[in-house]
């Protein structure tokens, strides 16, 4: 069942709480518009290569729309859609005032040159560019993509519409309008969002045992926060190696040894692991940083952590779901536990727009206040209708963007 069709469940099992019509439903359901297109890019030895390409914006009902452009091998139109749809739900729920949206391109990024994976940035743009703006659209960075991609997609947004346009692209380098602190928002945000639930759980961060599955930016960056928050890290993983160690592990001495190798493997101080194994680990807290429907029905049931923070996007099938809860799991869902980067890149949008820029404080300062809001509503909806945290995330969401869509008199 791809995730877009999950989606689709997930709503129909509102209406218990949320009366929502025929018509509401469908406009919920449906994006507003889907780009699928064709890029072609030289490759450094002057071969022509094509491939598939995204963008769709879901819906617009509270703002422009908004959302990440990824570059992987697994990128397509139904995927691409259900990110959009999650992207409306997390502006929604935080208070930012955008729509939805997300974009992709099919490729390996691991296996291009940063030459090729400009001809590919400046491609994508060359074909949406009609299509967004600081007013309209506004990609940003996602899975292998980074501020030095976004400021390729700039430099080529500003080429084609003859304008300096910053606000059209987020989390660029800070030198050409990008927000402190926004490469470690996601991140950030999530730890802010995990701190203030184990305050409410009667839980002590300092007694508290994590263990993270993938350590891209998300995954790395929230390991090195939760270190300084005196967390104990016992176990990480990337897609090819991982390592566990019962008494904690150096965060420090872990990024410099995947720096230095590409990995975990031959790293002393823990024994090898999993991403399987690392599932299993009698935890408090289970953060999946990595894709979609890393937990599925086939291993929920050997899942063991008392709280699973979704700091990727879709890590848990709906099936899975019903495995966890049945196991009293608590799950923290995707659409706030990293909602952290949305929410840095609406505030570098409003930088770009007055051309005042605030420092790191501010920013995170701003982040703790705007995420931990969110957490505090979706928690007090979860108790006062007895329904888990994503259900509650839902609720709160959804109703805003039905109302905004019935004073617009679209619903």
């Amino acid at each position: 069942m791809s995730s877009f069709r999950e989606i689709g469940e997930r709503l129909e099992s509102l209406k218990k709480f949320v009366g929502i019509t025929d018509k509401e439903m469908l406009f919920l359901k449906k994006p507003m518009k889907t780009l699928a297109f064709k890029i072609e890019y030289e490759k450094d030895n002057g071969k022509k290569e094509v491939v598939d390409a995204y963008r769709v914006q879901y819906n617009n009902v509270l703002g422009p729309t908004k959302g990440g452009v990824r570059f992987h091998e697994k990128v397509g139109e139904e995927e691409t859609k259900a990110l959009a749809f999650w992207m409306t739900l997390k502006c929604a729920l935080t208070g930012v005032p955008f729509g939805g949206g997300k974009g992709g391109v099919r490729i390996n990024p691991k296996g291009l040159s940063d030459s090729e994976l400009e001809r590919i940035s400046r491609s994508y743009i060359k074909n949406i560019y009609k299509d967004i703006g600081p007013w309209k659209d506004i990609p940003a960075p996602d899975v292998y993509t980074t501020p030095r991609h976004m400021a390729w997609m700039m430099d080529e947004y500003e080429k084609l519409t003859n304008k300096h346009a910053p606000g059209a692209i987020t989390g660029k380098p800070v030198v050409l309008g990008g927000s402190k602190a926004r490469d470690i928002a996601t991140a950030q945000g999530g730890v802010f969002v995990l701190l203030r639930m184990l305050e409410k759980l009667g839980m002590k961060k300092e007694k508290t045992k994590i263990a993270i599955q993938g350590f891209g930016n998300a995954g790395m960056n929230a390991a090195k926060i939760l270190a300084r928050e005196d967390v104990l890290i016992v176990g990480v993983t990337d897609s090819k190696s991982g390592v566990y160690n019962e008494e904690g592990l150096s965060v420090k001495s872990l990024v410099k040894h995947k720096e230095k190798h590409g990995s975990f493997k031959g790293f002393e101080d823990g024994e090898s692991i999993s991403n399987a194994e690392l599932l299993k680990l009698d935890v408090d807290v289970l953060i999946p940083a990595a894709l979609c429907n890393t937990i599925t029905k086939e291993n929920a049931g050997s899942v063991n952590a008392k709280i699973i923070l979704e700091l990727a996007n879709g890590p848990v099938s709906i099936e899975a779901e019903n495995t966890l809860e049945e196991k009293g799991i608590i799950i923290v869902p995707d659409v706030l536990a990293n909602a952290g980067g949305v929410i840095v890149s609406h505030y570098e949008w409003v930088q770009n727009n007055t051309g005042l820029y605030w420092d790191e404080k501010e920013v995170l300062g701003r982040l703790k206040k705007q995420i931990c809001k969110a957490l505090d509503e979706t928690y007090s909806v979860k108790q006062e209708k007895k329904v888990d945290m994503r259900t509650a995330a839902y609720i709160v969401a959804v109703e805003k963007i039905l109302r905004a869509a019935k004073l617009r008199g679209l619903v």
